[in-house]
């Protein structure tokens, strides 16, 4: 798919997504930003109604690597969605101890997810930190 077809994709999607007041849409759209801003950062846009939307970044520069950050949409409740943020465990460090440890849970990989389930400025900010380090891992 295209660079044009993701991001035509990914804008439906964000049009038709109803904020609730939790604003996990406006957590989701902050970090989707900081990723399109990254020099060479490739991203993709996996839609699975009823299950996630899963927005993967790449960086060309790591040709071992799909991805450095997979940010899952979890739409088991349309209503009510959060987000699930991931890393490969070796890519990142977590100083906060924020994320939970999942074992082979980045497509078989060790990873690091964190769970957004309303708007924090403290951890957007907290996984931009994580996103810029994986990138340049």
């Amino acid at each position: 798919m295209t660079e044009n077809n993701v991001a035509a994709e990914l804008d439906r999607f964000l049009e038709s997504w109803k904020e609730n007041d939790k604003g996990t849409k406006r957590a989701f759209v902050s970090l989707k930003d900081h990723l399109s801003a990254m020099p060479n950062a490739r991203l993709s846009f996996h839609a699975r109604p009823g299950i996630t939307y899963s927005l993967r970044a790449s960086n060309p520069a790591h040709n071992d690597r799909e991805l450095f950050v997979m940010t899952d949409i979890i739409d088991d409740d349309p209503e009510n969605r959060w987000l699930s943020v991931c890393f490969y465990e070796e890519m990142i460090t977590d100083p906060e101890e924020r994320g939970d440890v999942i074992p082979q849970g980045l497509l078989g990989k060790d990873g690091y997810c964190f769970d957004v389930e309303e708007w924090d400025e403290d951890l957007v900010a907290y996984l931009k930190e994580r996103m810029n380090e994986a990138y340049g891992f």
